[in-house]
Order: structure tokens, then C-alpha cells, then sequence
């Protein structure tokens, strides 16, 4: 089976660089894999579990957004937020569930409850519950507050 190059890149540190059979997407229009020979194409990311498949098993990551490039021999991914699955705590989801909350905020005091940028921000706090869901964190827990 034909493998392709992967790496991941957030503004903290480089993450991945490694040869992989497929990597499973978080895109923000669903969810999508990418395997050797795709067709180029270039997607934005929602918060989700990126999950790269290779020839020692697999790695997840977590994202909060930010673009994936896909092409026939790669996927460069270059993520707002990211970190392997192990470094996901409780402390660091409800963090992000915060920032998207008082990102929530911001855009209904700036634009007045007009549709596009309100329920885009709410859109993110909708898919940093999920994810956290997905990854069994508790959006619940008293420190969200």
C-alpha cells in the first residue's frame, strides 16, 4: 500500500513528521480521510481528533481548527491548537471550552447577534463539546464556570 508524507505544525512546536497509510480529518464540512494519491485539496479544521495511521500503529491529536493541505504524496496540517491525545486534560479542555465561550462573547457584543460570526462562534463551542465528548471529558465539570 502506498504511504504518504504527514506533518503537523501548530505555532508551539512541530508535532509530527512521519510517513503514514492514512490520516482521518476533523474538516469542518465533516470528516474526511486522506490516503495516498487524493485529490489535492485544501479544507478548514473544526475541533476534533485528527488521527494518523502509519506502520507502528497510530497517533491522535487534538486540533481546534486551522487548514489541512492534502495532495497525492502529502497532508501538511497547520493547526490554531494542537496536542497528542495523552496531553489532553481535564484542565486543558475546559481551558479551550473557556477561550471559545468568551470568543462566543466577544462576537455577540462586536456584531450585534447577526447571524454569521454568533453562530460561528457558537458553532466552535458546539465542537469543543463534542470533542471533549468524543475523548471523554466532561464539558460539565464545576471549573468551566
Amino acid at each position: 500500500m502506498a504511504n504518504l508524507q504527514f506533518d503537523l505544525v501548530s505555532p508551539e512546536r512541530r508535532l509530527a513528521s512521519v510517513e503514514a497509510s492514512e490520516v482521518r480529518i476533523p474538516g469542518a464540512d465533516g470528516d474526511m480521510t486522506a490516503m495516498a494519491d487524493h485529490a489535492p485539496t485544501i479544507t478548514t479544521l473544526r475541533p476534533g481528533v485528527l488521527t494518523v495511521v502509519h506502520k507502528g500503529g497510530s497517533d491522535d491529536y487534538i486540533v481546534s481548527g486551522g487548514f489541512a493541505e492534502i495532495t497525492a504524496d502529502g497532508v501538511s496540517v497547520l493547526a490554531e491548537q494542537a496536542l497528542p491525545r495523552g496531553e489532553m486534560t481535564q484542565e486543558v479542555f475546559g481551558q479551550m471550552l473557556r477561550d471559545a465561550k468568551s470568543q462566543h462573547e466577544k462576537a455577540q457584543e462586536v456584531f450585534k447577534n447577526e447571524p454569521g460570526p454568533v453562530d460561528d462562534a457558537a458553532k466552535l463551542i458546539a465542537d469543543m463539546v463534542a470533542m471533549g465528548t468524543h475523548i471523554g471529558l466532561d464539558p460539565n465539570q464545576s471549573n468551566f464556570g
